[in-house]
């Protein structure tokens, strides 16, 4: 792992979070962007070496609806960077990690993505993310 690279965080009205978190940060988003495969519509804010990205839902199938509806808005994952998602998705699987993807997949801000499941990683939503080359 390099470096947290993000913080996800289930929000219910993108447009209206944006405006909040603009102020929080003293900073504008820069990026936002639709995930079909996850049902959900994301946006960026760049804090130094690290991002917050907010995420919408835009079906009732999408899993941050499903999280909002469990347990309200609030923080959904940790992503951490790495050099390379298939090595390192394969290195948490043989130590006992169990992943939600079998298989890294495209996600947001030009990333190739994998989630561990929070029942093994302490409650904590995991992704592992780097570059698509």
């Amino acid at each position: 792992m390099q470096k947290i690279e993000h913080i996800g965080i289930a929000v219910k009205n993108l447009e209206e979070s944006n405006l909040r978190f603009a102020k929080l940060l003293n900073t504008t988003h820069y990026k936002t962007e639709k995930v079909s495969s996850e049902g959900v519509l994301t946006s960026f804010f760049q804090l130094g070496d690290m991002k917050i990205e907010l995420l919408q839902a835009i079906n009732e199938s999408s899993p941050i609806h499903r999280f909002i509806e469990s347990k309200g808005e609030g923080i959904h994952h940790i992503a951490f960077a790495v050099e390379n998602v298939n090595a390192e998705l394969k290195r948490l699987k043989d130590a006992g990690f169990d992943a939600i993807h079998d298989t890294p997949k495209q996600g947001a801000d030009n990333k190739i993505i994998a989630f561990l499941h929070p029942k093994s990683t302490h409650g904590v939503l995991t992704e592992i993310c780097s570059e698509q080359s």
